[in-house]
């Protein structure tokens, strides 16, 4: 099972981005990485093309190792360790370690 998933809410832990936040955008599962918005911004020459008619340099997120990135906790705003725990009915939720909330 993935620790992180499209749409949680991350703490950058590693790295030069250290201490942002940002919402993944995608997961990279077969490299272990992930796109996470507003971090890790690269630049990257675009060449010039019928619907882009000037080129030059734009700036893209580049993916980032899921080992410097930390899930955040709703309640309180921290980075937090999680847990996975299955459910009377059988689905399974993702607890906080230290607020034993679903994630």
């Amino acid at each position: 099972m993935l620790r992180i998933k499209k749409n949680d809410q991350v703490m950058v832990i590693a790295g030069k981005d250290k201490g942002k936040t940002g919402k993944v955008l995608q997961v990279l599962p077969e490299r272990q990485r992930a796109v996470v918005e507003r971090i890790n911004i690269v630049k990257k020459a675009q060449r010039r093309t019928q619907q882009n008619q000037k080129g030059g340099f734009v700036e893209i997120e580049a993916s980032i190792h899921m080992s410097n990135i930390m899930l955040l906790d709703k309640k309180t705003n921290r980075p937090v360790r999680f847990g996975v725990s299955v459910l009377k009915d059988g689905t399974k939720v993702r607890l906080s370690k230290k607020t034993k909330e679903a994630v």
